[in-house]
């Protein structure tokens, strides 16, 4: 088997030709890639459900808008919290989070929330995850269903997660901002 070059850290965009509903414009995280596989969060699916309705002493360190985000269709009955801590965490990384790529990580969600409360920046909530076996991810690379960018500490905590596929792809230097003017409904151009 060939080596995986780890995508750890970067966005997956979904290109307008991907057929999965699940994915449709999506942006996702990846949380981890290697050759095991990859794990990821969808940052743009916000849900009706509130963070304090199923999360209570978390509600508080959620950044806006306040709610659950759809992270994926796998294993929606459990949660993952991935948080931003701001400034120069190199050395002081704190007890209940774990470095994922640069300032972005994982939360324990199990640790008490006034751990974490004074050292993060923005908290996100994400009610299951993406998921893809060994080489699944490279297979659907290879047939073009996914554009691999560079993440932004400010994707996680997007205010506008609605308008985040355009942002993304807007921001690129390469034919990709071109995509981000893509209609919704190319039928109706």
């Amino acid at each position: 088997m060939t080596e995986v070059s780890s995508l750890t850290g970067r966005l997956l965009v979904a290109t307008p030709a991907l057929a999965d509903p699940n994915f449709d414009r999506a942006v996702v995280l990846l949380l981890d890639h290697d050759e095991e596989g990859s794990l990821g969060v969808v940052l743009n699916r916000p849900t009706p459900v509130g963070v304090g309705d199923i999360l209570e002493g978390w509600a508080e360190l959620a950044g806006e808008p306040g709610v659950v985000f759809q992270g994926g269709p796998v294993s929606l009955d459990s949660a993952l919290g991935v948080a931003v801590i701001p400034g120069d965490s190199a050395e002081r990384v704190p007890l209940g989070w774990r470095r994922v790529h640069g300032a972005i990580g994982l939360v324990d969600l199990e640790a008490p929330p006034e751990l974490l409360a004074a050292a993060l920046g923005s908290l996100r909530i994400f009610a299951g995850y993406s998921g893809w076996g060994p080489g699944q991810l490279e297979d659907e690379l290879a047939d073009g269903a996914w554009y691999v960018v560079e993440s932004e500490p400010g994707d996680v905590s997007s205010p506008a997660p609605e308008k985040l596929w355009r942002a993304v792809l807007r921001r690129q230097r390469s034919e990709l901002a071109m995509i981000a003017t893509y209609p919704d409904d190319p039928s109706l151009n």
